[in-house]
């Protein structure tokens, strides 16, 4: 595919990120190997500085891309983990409430008049992710990873709205705080539920799929390098398996693949045969179901007996 060149006028990025090979290259020093469409998709979502919607199932490395191209950037990753009932005060700011009644106290003591407008300045603000995001002075952007925005409520979305649209949120108490150098918004989701479509049309959308066995070898020699030569492939044809089966309530993604990986080197096993997956299903299952299925089905099919020396 055709590089693309720079895509606006010139600011801090363009020397870190010029292209999409070079975005890919820095990932990939990073241990994050990202294929060109997710590149290309997080290139653009770094220099048109428009919010993207990372989707896909668990374990893929949605959010692990967030915090790689922070890395890349050099410059603070900003997370937001988003659950049920999750409230704009907890992700936008609070109030020192201890501190105010402080101050409420030390006036009463003094027989001071306190106004409200003198409990709710800047000395008593407690900002949380979103509002650290747009207060970020830069000059590079702060990296706002909002997770798994599917498990907080419409609610929720319906207030990320502003923010996405105008990198500006609103205070009651003290106005319009918009920011100086707009943070790249990454946005996570497992699907658990569908989105509004108001909250995608702000989002440039990309899907990470389950990458194919060559790749999450890769990623494994990456993330466990002092393994063994022979661990790597045959972890990932593993978990290739299993993800086959389709009656698993939780099938592993690459998070799980590292784990087993992990855990096999740990044992310093030397061979990934039936009773070293057994011993180690716990890394890459997470599901009391799904092992009880496994193991009732057999192992033998799942693994590869010998060790030999995969490349």
């Amino acid at each position: 595919m055709p590089d693309l060149g720079p895509l606006g006028p010139l600011d801090p990025l363009d020397s870190l990120v010029p292209d999409v090979p070079a975005l890919r290259s820095r990932l990939d020093a990073l241990g994050y190997l990202a294929d060109d469409a997710l590149a290309t998709a997080l290139l653009l979502a770094v220099r048109m500085r428009q919010p993207i919607l990372l989707e896909g199932e668990p374990g893929v490395g949605k959010t692990e891309a967030a915090r790689a191209l922070a890395a890349v950037l050099d410059t603070p990753l900003i997370r937001l983990q988003c659950y049920e009932g999750l409230s704009s005060a907890e992700a936008l700011y609070e109030w020192n409430y201890p501190r105010q009644l402080l101050a409420i106290r030390l006036a009463e003591s003094r027989a001071e008049p306190l106004r409200d407008a003198d409990l709710f300045t800047e000395d008593y603000l407690l900002p949380r992710p979103l509002l650290a995001a747009i207060c970020h002075p830069g000059p590079r952007p702060a990296v706002l990873l909002i997770d798994e925005v599917d498990r907080a409520d419409d609610e929720f979305e319906a207030f990320l709205l502003e923010l996405l649209a105008d990198a500006a949120v609103t205070i009651p108490e003290l106005g319009t705080r918009t920011a100086a150098v707009a943070p790249v918004a990454v946005l996570t989701s497992n699907r658990t539920r569908d989105l509004h479509d108001a909250l995608k049309r702000r989002c440039l959308y990309h899907w990470i799929d389950y990458p194919d066995t060559a790749r999450v070898a890769a990623i494994i020699r990456r993330r466990v390098p002092e393994s063994a030569a022979w661990l790597a492939p045959r972890v990932a044809r593993g978990v290739a398996r299993l993800r086959a089966r389709h009656e698993l309530t939780k099938p592993p993604g690459i998070a799980e693949a590292i784990d087993w990986a992990g855990a096999l080197h740990t044992l310093g096993l030397s061979v990934l045969d039936a009773d070293a997956a057994d011993r180690t299903l716990g890394a890459v299952l997470k599901y009391a179901e799904d092992l009880e299925a496994v193991r009732r089905a057999g192992l033998a099919e799942l693994v590869d007996a010998e060790a030999g020396s995969d490349a």
